[in-house]
């Protein structure tokens, strides 16, 4: 996959397109630097807090991680979105499980270290919104928006976000174009006037662009094999730092100016 033309660079010419009006930011490494996580610890983490013997710890853990794996399956294949308490509650841990909150306080902390936002966001944001562009949210994700926007709030970064859509709360994943018509609406603007900025190939550059979206590529993560989806598709521009982003839009034209 490519950018055309000086796009990657980190810059691009003139998209031809209208002004922009919005920018979309996926959260995982995108908004936070890609961190390669061990999926079966997280859930091993999680299960000690139930069981305290350790057969049948790893027996749960075993079982959340394939129910977890079958949901982000289904999330690449159909589309459709999960919740956390769904697959646990497929893993067989009843709702009322004592241990239920102390595993889930165990497995927030094991997390936390990854979930810490990019130092350049901030700037960014502030010099989006200098310009007149508003600031949105778009992730995959089984945890609750509220969860989210916690993390924003830790980071001081949450006032400068004007809507946000987390996929655990409507029906879709990304690529899904119903996911990217619903954080163009929590912003306000027609998807034509968003760009969205992610760094997956299949649900961020090829579903924006599905969806009417103009799409900035960062290149940094080192996704998986197992979630990777084969797919031909080359992105409106690539930013290799997050800054750039600010010399992309201006170039495309901002609101008032195109």
């Amino acid at each position: 996959m490519s950018a055309r033309g000086p796009a990657g660079d980190g810059c691009a010419g003139d998209s031809g397109g209208p002004p922009v009006e919005a920018v979309i930011f996926d959260w995982g490494g995108t908004l936070t630097p890609w961190h390669s996580i061990d999926l079966a610890e997280q859930w091993q983490v999680f299960a000690r807090q139930v069981h305290a013997e350790e057969q049948q710890a790893r027996s749960l853990a075993e079982r959340i991680l394939a129910a977890e794996g079958a949901a982000w399956r289904r999330g690449r294949e159909d589309h459709s979105s999960a919740r956390l308490g769904e697959i646990l509650a497929e893993a067989g841990l009843d709702e009322g499980d004592v241990h239920r909150e102390a595993a889930l306080t165990a497995y927030r902390e094991f997390w936390e270290p990854h979930t810490f936002t990019d130092e350049q966001v901030r700037p960014l944001w502030e010099g989006l919104r200098a310009r007149g562009v508003r600031v949105g949210v778009l992730s995959n994700t089984i945890w609750t928006g509220d969860y989210h926007r916690g993390i924003f709030a830790r980071d001081g970064v949450a006032d400068l976000i004007d809507g946000e859509v987390y996929s655990s709360e409507i029906a879709w994943t990304k690529p899904h174009a119903g996911a990217f018509r619903a954080a163009a609406a929590a912003v306000g603007v027609a998807p034509d006037r968003a760009v969205y900025v992610g760094d997956r190939p299949f649900e961020d550059v090829h579903g924006s662009q599905a969806a009417g979206m103009r799409a900035i590529w960062v290149p940094h993560s080192d996704i998986p094999a197992e979630q990777q989806v084969a797919v031909e598709v080359t992105p409106d521009a690539v930013a290799h730092e997050l800054l750039d982003i600010l010399g992309i839009v201006d170039a495309w034209g901002l609101p008032g100016r195109g």
